[in-house]
């Protein structure tokens, strides 16, 4: 990952305060300052499992297109086929570069017929905004970056639903996977998405950047929510499979690779870039693979590990790995080469080989 800025030129995000109230453990995160922890990384992952959560997400990026080709125009920017999407809805996607690289994973919702907002990973932001402005040209689309009109918190857990309708009357019960809607939290004007990256049910809560301090102490006050940061955020996404930029996914990864070739959606009627390049992927055999891994001893394979065959040759690299808090071993995902075989394998833990078992992802799935 490129060097972030020093932390005296990280932004803050609209709860910046809160966090150092709290005593969190602040760092420098896709240039802003971001809560890793608050007290313990292992507490707050748990919490997320059988109670709630609270994320501070205001880093990541909201950008807009508006107008009546706007629709048409994420047709052809992204490689998902998002214009006969329904009002209220979302999806996961991604946009490519020409060569079929990842730029960035998205989440799109659509707010109205002529209203898409596009989720950015914070450090993809910029690149995302500028590549979807020079993909909207010629398209009856405006494109504008309002990340720094909002702020993002996010209620994770099997009991958000429940304590979220103690401050909205808005028809959670009814609000699905993957949807969206606007309601008033709190008494705070909020897009409530039912969308996350923990593996269990949640909302995240998009609100103007000026109310976000008075929805999280509402929130936070709740018996049993428990703030969490940027260390269980990452545990409970790697538990539950899920793809990080910069790890999983980079300009250099295709989709396929990545396990993820069905939100490329090549029969959509529109043309879109990448589209030459995905196509003759998606007809080669994929060559690295993304697996699981669980360690069989207690030393947690680290990204940039080597994943290694019995005589101790290189077969593949590890890109996210720690210890599972649910599992209680460690886990990883890594990339194996082709023609690489599943049995057998080790992780080299700084020069010895840790033994580990391939299984299938996600690691974890909520009953």
């Amino acid at each position: 990952m490129s060097a972030e800025p020093t932390a005296s030129s990280a932004k803050k995000t609209p709860l910046h305060d809160v966090h150092q109230d709290l005593g969190a453990n602040l760092v420098d995160f896709a240039g802003y300052l971001m809560p890793l922890r608050y007290a313990s990384e292992t507490a707050e992952h748990q919490a997320v499992r059988t109670g709630a959560g609270l994320f501070d997400l205001s880093h990541m990026g909201e950008i807009f297109l508006d107008g009546p080709g706007a629709g048409a125009a994420l047709d052809h920017a992204l490689v998902g086929n998002l214009s006969p999407m329904a009002v209220g809805k979302a999806r996961y996607t991604m946009i490519c570069d020409p060569d079929g690289g990842v730029l960035d994973d998205l989440i799109v919702y659509r707010l109205a017929e002529a209203t898409w907002m596009v989720v950015a990973n914070a450090a993809n932001a910029a690149t995302v905004r500028e590549a979807l402005v020079e993909r909207a040209a010629g398209f009856d689309a405006a494109v504008s970056d309002r990340s720094d009109d909002y702020a993002l918190i996010a209620l994770q857990g099997p009991r958000s639903q429940a304590i979220l309708e103690g401050f909205t009357a808005a028809p959670l019960a009814g609000l699905k996977y993957y949807a969206i809607l606007a309601a008033k939290v709190a008494g705070v004007d909020a897009l409530v998405a039912r969308t996350g990256y923990t593996g269990e049910d949640g909302f995240e809560l998009f609100v103007d950047s000026a109310d976000a301090v008075a929805l999280w102490r509402e929130l936070a006050e709740v018996e049993g929510v428990v703030p969490a940061g940027l260390s269980a955020r990452d545990t409970l996404r790697l538990e539950a499979g899920m793809p990080l930029y910069g790890n999983e996914l980079t300009a250099e990864t295709s989709p396929f690779e990545a396990g993820l070739g069905r939100v490329v959606k090549l029969d959509k009627p529109a043309d879109f870039v990448g589209k030459a390049a995905l196509a003759a992927q998606a007809q080669t055999p994929v060559g690295r693979r993304l697996v699981g891994l669980v360690a069989r001893g207690r030393r947690a394979p680290r990204k940039g590990y080597q994943v290694v065959t019995s005589d101790g040759t290189p077969c593949g690299v590890v890109t996210s790995g720690a210890p599972s808090p649910t599992l209680g071993r460690p886990i990883a995902m890594a990339y194996l080469d082709g023609g690489a075989g599943e049995s057998g394998l080790a992780v080299d833990v700084r020069g010895r080989p840790e033994p580990v078992d391939v299984v299938d992802l996600p690691f974890y799935k909520r009953s």
